[in-house]
């Protein structure tokens, strides 16, 4: 069975970069859209042109770096906004203008003090304006997560006759179970006259931590395109996390999608965008925190020591990372302490382990994390003779 290629729409640079106090300046910027590139996302949506001159010129200066993903630059429903992005956009080998609007109840009566009428028709005049300026249009249906699916299939089909090339379905608020949200994708999928011309976006909010899981049901009910940042970044509590929607396809390969991105580059990235946004993710992230291939249990250490694959199910050189890590402390047993005995040159026997794993303990009991130069000196302690052999 052919493998289907699911986009990867990166917004690191615009919705990323809401985060409050992530702030990055246009050189900053153009490293990461140079690494994004070389990652191998489909997209990068380079910023909101009309949002600030600093954005503008981002905007700009990306789309001249850029050579391989198309560029994206992002707009709300109105002329002006549309004709900034298009000058920003015009150097782009590949451009996009991405262009939407509220259509939940909530943000017509709300946001907009309109009627759902009145929002299909700017809907239907921001797509025809922004095509007479590109080839590639995107239509952002804001709060999609939240619309009612048989206007959400509606204005759809009118974005479509007026010449959006993708269709994106936004669970704005992060509110939307993954059943709920690929039942949605999957209902405009039978729904909608010329869907099958057009490729469907998912782009997922993680207020209830369901971003991921709600892009991967997006895909499998049909959406082509997702949306997301590296390390999740984002808005309130983050967006979809770039790298785990791409480890997830590539370790599901019955699932029949895969992307373009070089996974092998994903801890790297993920490391430049920490430093250049000063935001560290926490130990525990998927994929790409510091503890993602890191065992402190016993009986974890002693089940990875012998076979990796009894603890991991991804292998860190393809994220790029060179090998698992065996964390000693009190709860580590005497496989993990034996292991890193010998990577450090010391070949215990069960004897002379029997000996060394109390005096570890008393050890580890006292420091949360026993390092290569306690190995040493609880060897030493042990007054015990053990030929060191040089690795």
């Amino acid at each position: 069975m052919s493998t289907d290629k699911v986009q990867i729409f990166d917004t690191t640079l615009r919705d990323g970069e809401q985060v409050p106090g992530c702030k990055l300046n246009t050189k900053q910027k153009l490293v990461i859209a140079e690494r994004l590139d070389l990652l191998g996302v489909d997209v990068i949506e380079a910023g909101f042109p009309i949002s600030s001159p600093g954005d503008f010129e981002s905007v700009a200066e990306i789309s001249k770096l850029v050579k391989n993903a198309t560029v994206c630059g992002l707009t709300r429903a109105n002329q002006k906004d549309i004709e900034a992005a298009a000058q920003a956009l015009q150097y782009a080998v590949k451009p996009r203008i991405h262009t939407g609007i509220g259509t939940s109840d909530s943000h017509i009566r709300y946001k907009f003090n309109s009627t759902r009428e009145k929002i299909l028709e700017r809907a239907k005049e921001a797509v025809s304006y922004a095509k007479t300026f590109v080839n590639d249009v995107e239509f952002f249906a804001e709060d999609a997560g939240r619309t009612d699916n048989e206007f959400l299939a509606k204005i759809c089909e009118e974005v479509i006759k007026s010449g959006a090339t993708v269709l994106n379905i936004p669970d704005t608020t992060g509110y939307c179970l993954p059943e709920e949200y690929g039942a949605k994708i999957k209902y405009l999928k039978e729904n909608v006259k010329g869907i099958d011309d057009v490729i469907i976006s998912c782009h997922c909010h993680n207020d209830l931590g369901m971003a991921t899981a709600n892009s991967i049901s997006g895909a499998l009910n049909g959406a082509r395109q997702i949306e997301c940042t590296i390390n999740g970044i984002g808005e309130r509590a983050g967006n979809t996390a770039l790298e785990e929607v791409v480890m997830i396809l590539k370790q599901h390969p019955y699932l029949n999608l895969d992307t373009n991105v070089n996974t092998r580059l994903l801890h790297s990235t993920s490391q430049l965008v920490q430093e250049s946004m000063g935001i560290t993710v926490q130990p525990n992230k998927a994929v790409v925190g510091e503890n993602a291939f890191a065992h402190s249990s016993g009986i974890h250490q002693d089940g990875v020591i012998k076979n990796r694959d009894t603890y991991e199910i991804m292998n860190p050189e393809d994220v790029g990372l060179t090998e698992s890590s065996i964390v000693l402390t009190a709860r580590s047993g005497r496989a993990a302490l034996a292991f890193r005995a010998k990577n450090l040159g010391y070949h215990l026997t069960k004897d002379q382990l029997d000996v060394v794993y109390p005096e570890f303990l008393n050890f580890a009991d006292i420091k949360k994390e026993v390092i290569d130069d306690d190995i040493h000196q609880i060897i030493e302690n042990c007054n015990i003779f053990i030929t060191k052999v040089e690795v």
